[in-house]
C-alpha cells in the first residue's frame, strides 16, 4: 500500500498539513465514502473513457478548492453522467493491474481496487433534501 506522501509525490496533489504523510493508504473493492463522494460497486457496463494523468474532477469544491480528483495508476476508465441534481456523478471502472485515487485536500486518498463502480454524490435530509456539503 502507498503512503500518503507517496501519493503526494506520485499525482502532485497537496493535501492538508495535519495530515500523515506516513499513513498507508489501503485499497478498498467495497463500498467506501471519501467526505461527500460515494464509490459503490455496481453491474453497470463498464466505463471506457480512459482518465488522463491529469485526473478527472468529479466534484469541485467552492472556487475549485477542495475538489474530489480522481486519478490512477495503470489504465481506468471514467464515463461521467452530469445531468444536474443527479445522485450518480459517473461510472469507474479499474482494470486488474491498476488502481484509481479519490485526491481531496482534507481527506488525502482513497485507494479503489480493480472493479466497475458508481461514484455517487450523497444527500442529506434537513428541512429539505440536500447534497452533502464537504
Amino acid at each position: 500500500m502507498p503512503t500518503i506522501e507517496q501519493a503526494i509525490a506520485l499525482f502532485g496533489v497537496a493535501v492538508d498539513d495535519h495530515l500523515d504523510r506516513q499513513a498507508e493508504i489501503p485499497v478498498l473493492a467495497g463500498l467506501q465514502f471519501q467526505g461527500d463522494v460515494a464509490v459503490v460497486p455496481t453491474n453497470r457496463d463498464p466505463a471506457r473513457t480512459p482518465v488522463p494523468e491529469t485526473g478527472v474532477p468529479i466534484v469541485r469544491g467552492q472556487n475549485e478548492a477542495n475538489t474530489h480528483l480522481l486519478l490512477a495508476t495503470g489504465k481506468a476508465y471514467f464515463a461521467p453522467e452530469r445531468a444536474p441534481g443527479r445522485m450518480v456523478l459517473g461510472v469507474l471502472t479499474v482494470p486488474e493491474g491498476a488502481t484509481a485515487y479519490l485526491a481531496h485536500p482534507e481527506h488525502a486518498f482513497t485507494g479503489i481496487a480493480p472493479g466497475t463502480y458508481e461514484l455517487r454524490r450523497q444527500r442529506e435530509q434537513g428541512d429539505r433534501a440536500r447534497f452533502v456539503a464537504d
